[in-house]
Parts: C-alpha cells; structure tokens; sequence
C-alpha cells in the first residue's frame, strides 16, 4: 500500500520479540515495504517457528539479546537510533506465567521499563508502538466489551504483568516524555486474541489443533463454550502500523492507549472455531478436559470503537475468511510445499494490502 510504503520505505524500524509469531509476520510485513530493520529477540522461541522461514529476507538485521538485560538494550538504541520501535517481546502464555512467575513478570514489565528507559537515549524524533495485551483490563466479564479507560487489573500472573507494564509506560511518559518537550512519541496498543499461520506456542487452541490433527491424533480442548474475540494477526498488526502513522502526524495521541479487537460478530466461541476449522480440514476430531487445567477467562471482548474513529482502523475479514486463511498456511506447511510458506505469507499479506486499499477508496 502506498501509504505504509511512504512511512515506513528507508525507515529504521526496531522491532522486539521480531522471532515471536506476530513478531515475524510484522518484520515481514515491514520488509516487503522497504523498511531497514533491526530485530531484537533473545532466542526463536518456538520450534517450528515461523519466523524460520523469512530470517534469510533482506534488510533485517537479527540480534540476540534480552529484554531483561538494560546495558545490552541501552547500546542496541543507542547505536541504532531508530525512527520507529515495536515492542513485543514478552512471555505471553497464561499457562506458563503460573508455571515461571518470576520470568513473567521481569520480562512484562521489568522488560517493557527497560525498553521505556532505552528509548530516553533515542535523540531524534522517534515513534513508539508498545503493545502490552487486551487481558490488561481487570476482568469483570462484561459483555459490552472492554473501553481504554476501563480498570487495568489481573488474576494471573501473565495479565497482572501487563496491567503492571501499562501502569510504568504512563509513569515514563508523565516523568520522561511530556508532550511538549519530547521527540519520542509513544502509542500503546491492546490488541484481541490474535490467530494466524505460523503460530505454534503451546496451550493455544489452533497451534494444539492442527499439531494433533497432522498426526491423526484429537486435540484436547480446556473450555469448549469460551468467548474471544478471534482475529487475524495482519488486523492487528495493521492497527499498530497505523497507530504508528497516526501517532507521527498527530502528537496530540501521544500517551493514548488503543484496542484492536473484532467487531461484536466476530466473537466467537472455542467450538465455533472447531467447527469452523473443521470444514478446511480432514480427519478433524476433539475431546473436552474433564477438569479445569488453570484459571483462564471465559468472557473476553475489545471495544474498538476509539480505534475507528481516531485511527481510521476496523476489522476488515471476516470469520470464515480468518479461519479459511489459517487453514490454507497450515495445510501448506504439513503438505510437500514447506519451500512456499515464505510466499503464502507474503500473498497474504499482500491480499490484506488489496483489501485495505477497497476498504480505504
């Protein structure tokens, strides 16, 4: 699209947690646009990853090292000197947050402050797009869905961190980055249950689904009648590269956190996605957990509404066609064209492109 290529072409862009699933679907996306792009992640952290299939892209440069450490992250931004910063990188399963607390919370939130104090040695004009979770709210399980303004809380160690990392972005900003003497301008972005191609973290519905169903097995599934609000990675990850765009021509969001959720029909239930799954793939099969494994939300929905109207954003696919997408990667990757899983991924993200532009005309 020309309006990401004019921003982002040449650009220096900084991307945390670049070998995570959204990470590498961002860099990707960032790559086919021109950008320049330093990825800063401590290992891949998943394997199979899908960011193993586009390291070898040009104009990204891999770096290994943790959030946690602040010297080693301080030298990176320092001599780097970027004209936009993604943050990412965290630990982001609920399961693994009861199961490494500590790690949890020093990678959350102890991570995103190091990142906040790194972006103080930036002296240029700079732009920041932290994404911290839409399971930063303190769930109430309402159904009118979650505004910005809501109650940050968490019962788990995973959103607790987050709610947590939310709290210093607003203190850094208050204390290091007033609105009218900063050249770093900072956007927060909360974004819905995100699902994709590529995406094999453990204790996640459609990862589990099509690892058991590739080797004829049934997939356990935990809380069959859970609501989330599913959404393609590219919808969300368009949210944060136009809340970038947005955030550089409009200083006035500086500071101002965004929700990137599914409209209300969008929602669905865990079945629903089976289901839905189910008509894209063979041999499909399942079994419910007897016993509750860990304590997760049954009830989770985003109001965008500011999203819409401040951003330009909305949701643009449909359910059938987020769920026709994935279907199509996994498929791909378990068949004999694992070559081609580099290309499907940018065809998708190009059909995005073409959707965006009907959308936007």
């Amino acid at each position: 699209m020309k309006l990401y290529k004019k921003h982002f072409y040449g650009k220096k862009i900084l991307i945390t947690g670049h070998t995570g699933f959204k990470g590498s679907w961002l860099t990707l996306w960032l790559q086919s646009l021109g950008a320049k792009i330093l990825g800063i992640s401590k290992n891949i952290p998943t394997k199979p990853s899908h960011y193993g299939s586009i390291k070898n892209m040009k104009n990204i440069t891999d770096k290994r090292a943790n959030i946690k450490n602040l010297d080693s992250l301080r030298k990176i931004f320092i001599n780097y000197q970027p004209d936009f910063v993604f943050h990412l990188a965290a630990q982001a399963l609920v399961k693994k947050s009861y199961q490494d607390p500590i790690n949890t919370w020093q990678t959350n939130s102890i991570g995103t402050i190091n990142v906040l104090e790194c972006l103080r040695s930036v002296k240029k004009k700079c732009v920041a797009v932290i994404i911290t979770s839409y399971k930063c709210y303190k769930n109430l399980e309402i159904k009118r869905g979650y505004k910005e303004e809501d109650v940050l809380g968490g019962k788990d160690p995973y959103s607790a961190s987050k709610a947590a990392a939310e709290i210093a972005i607003q203190s850094y900003i208050t204390s290091y980055f007033p609105a009218k003497k900063t050249k770093v301008l900072i956007g927060i972005a909360r974004a819905g249950n995100v699902v994709g191609g590529g995406d094999w973290s453990e204790d996640r519905l459609i990862p589990d689904s099509v690892k058991s169903w590739s080797k004829n097995k049934k997939v356990l599934v935990r809380n069959p009648n859970s609501t989330r609000p599913w959404q393609h990675v590219l919808e969300a990850l368009n949210g944060y590269l136009l809340l970038a765009i947005k955030l550089k021509k409009n200083k006035k969001l500086h500071g101002e956190a965004f929700n990137f959720g599914p409209e209300k029909k969008k929602n669905h239930k865990v079945i629903e996605v089976l289901k839905k799954m189910k008509e894209h793939w063979t041999k499909v099969s399942w079994k419910f957990a007897t016993r509750k494994i860990f304590y997760e939300s049954s009830l989770l929905k985003l109001n965008s509404k500011k999203a819409q109207y401040k951003l330009t954003w909305q949701s643009i696919l449909t359910f059938e066609e987020t769920i026709q997408m994935i279907s199509e990667w996994y498929k791909v990757y378990y068949s004999t064209k694992k070559n081609f899983i580099v290309q499907l991924t940018l065809k998708q993200i190009k059909n995005y492109e073409i959707l965006l532009k009907k959308k936007i005309n």
